[in-house]
């Protein structure tokens, strides 16, 4: 399923669809996790879409993406039926505290693409407030 990442590199996000259920499931899956019926059928979803959950990570462990502070979060895309976990960016982190005012289920965010990207989770910057 290198199509997921490749298509990245043309900032196209591409899920796949269930032929039982009909949804749609990024990131794309070889199976529908619900039905266990095989996808073969690759649908572009939105760079845009709301976000469903999100956390701010202000402590430091092993493994890390980045240095704290940063925020995960879910991303509900345009067109999509699962969620897309990645980061949430473009919101100042200075003073965490006041990150709960601006940060909000259910705000809608855009994917902010790398000027270089290499058809992998990354090329993604992150998801920013719109």
């Amino acid at each position: 399923f290198t199509k997921f990442f490749e298509e990245f590199k043309d900032k196209k996000i591409m899920g796949t669809r269930c032929p039982k259920c009909n949804r749609v499931l990024v990131p794309a899956r070889k199976f529908c996790p619900r039905c266990f019926e095989e996808t073969s059928e690759w649908v572009q979803v939105s760079n845009r879409g709301i976000i469903r959950t999100w956390s701010l990570i202000t402590f430091e462990f092993e493994g890390q993406p980045m240095p704290p502070p940063y925020i995960v979060g879910l991303v509900d895309l345009d067109g999509a039926d699962t969620a897309l976990a990645h980061f949430i960016g473009g919101v100042d982190l200075s003073d965490p505290e006041k990150v709960k005012d601006k940060v909000k289920i259910g705000m809608k965010v855009e994917a902010k693409w790398q000027n270089n990207r290499q058809g992998n989770i990354r090329d993604i910057e992150y998801f920013k407030p719109i």
